[in-house]
């Protein structure tokens, strides 16, 4: 028995079984069709077909029918010769893109599933998750993180938004606008959040030259701080770069969270007020 045909039997049966609690008032048709998977006018529909041919009334009539867009299996023939003999090798987009223009193929949503389902074409790999998840810090204080978004956030001014926020609560402890991106204004942000919040875990940052020195294979270079680093690590604050094994950008929460949050903010209030200028 096909899959489709068993389903059909048990929706039936699901259904006369409903039908009977409804008409014996134990049901009202609108829990008999919230059971039963389906609004209520559908539920009402099957009865009035149950009351007028039977059980037979309840039957898909899609079932064994072939559908109107089915491709004749001579042209699936045909696409599988092709695909094998005239264009090995060639992707199913740039495949199809052939067929259309030098074989008179038309819509193609169902050449990649049946390429794969003749053999012709490999499923792809499936690729690992972009990014591992993992908790927020439990307490405040824990992991701060720092960005900069350039935008023109005044009219005909493009300039740096400078973002410090706490990685448990999101809450935004320092937000301001600068002319360019640097050393400056990495102070300036630590210093309000160190004077009004203390001294945090960590802190959170993409790998600028101004927060750290790279290696010529593109690492960290831990043996030769920035001013920026010194400062924390004097301070006893672990400075965690981009891509690092402890880096949030692992977990969706990386530098564009801040840029998010504070261009939406700044959009809104266009910047007019409550917003301090360098």
């Amino acid at each position: 028995m096909r899959r489709t045909e068993a389903l059909q039997g048990v929706r039936m049966a699901m259904f006369l079984n409903l039908l009977s609690r409804w008409e014996s008032a134990e049901l009202n048709q609108e829990e008999a069709a919230e059971l039963l998977g389906v609004t209520e006018w559908t539920f009402r529909r099957w009865t009035r077909r149950y009351e007028e041919e039977g059980e037979s009334g309840l039957v898909d009539r899609r079932l064994g029918k072939a559908p109107g867009k089915r491709v004749p299996v001579d042209r699936a023939e045909e696409v599988e010769r092709l695909c094998r003999e005239r264009y090995p090798g060639f992707t199913v987009k740039h495949f199809h893109e052939h067929l259309m223009r030098d074989h008179g193929f038309g819509s193609g949503y169902w050449l990649k599933l049946h390429l794969r389902w003749a053999g012709v074409v490999a499923k792809a790999p499936r690729k690992g998750a972009h990014r591992r998840k993992r908790e927020r810090r439990p307490l405040p204080g824990m992991m701060l993180h720092q960005d900069g978004s350039r935008h023109e956030w005044l009219e005909g001014q493009a300039l740096d938004l400078i973002v410090t926020l706490d990685d448990a609560t999101g809450a935004i402890y320092s937000a301001f606008l600068v002319e360019e991106e640097g050393t400056a204004s990495t102070f300036r942000a630590l210093k309000e959040v160190f004077s009004e919040h203390g001294l945090p875990m960590s802190l959170y940052t993409n790998r600028g030259s101004h927060y750290f020195r790279a290696t010529k294979a593109g690492e960290i270079d831990r043996g030769s701080p920035t001013q920026v680093g010194r400062a924390l690590g004097q301070l006893g604050v672990e400075h965690i770069g981009a891509f690092s094994p402890h880096s949030p950008s692992r977990d969706g929460r990386s530098s564009e969270r801040p840029r998010r949050e504070a261009d939406r903010s700044a959009r809104s209030r266009r910047f007019r007020t409550g917003c301090r200028r360098n």
